[in-house]
């Protein structure tokens, strides 16, 4: 639950999951220039793989290869796990 935790500490890495949950299965080409063009974000390309790379670890981005191309897809399952951890439901008593 850490990796999922540090891989959320970071503005860019939060930004491509929001990239990725408006539009799944998407390239590294893709998601560059959507976070260029959407966010005036201009890391190198390099840059956003490394952040993918952290959200690979996390499990919160699984990649499927076609071909030469890697496609990069949101996986929602370690963020129910921290919600199944501390659920809303409970009371916090004063």
């Amino acid at each position: 639950m850490a990796d999922v935790f540090r891989a959320l500490d970071d503005e860019t890495r939060r930004l491509l999951l929001d990239e990725l949950v408006a539009r799944d299965g998407r390239t590294l080409f893709e998601l560059c220039t959507t976070l260029v063009t959407r966010h005036g974000l201009s890391s190198s390309r390099q840059a956003i793989s490394q952040h993918l790379g952290v959200l690979e670890d996390a499990g919160l981005v699984v990649t499927e290869r076609r071909g030469r191309t890697k496609i990069h897809h949101f996986r929602g399952e370690p963020l129910a796990a921290i919600t199944q951890r501390w659920p809303a439901s409970r009371k916090d008593t004063p």
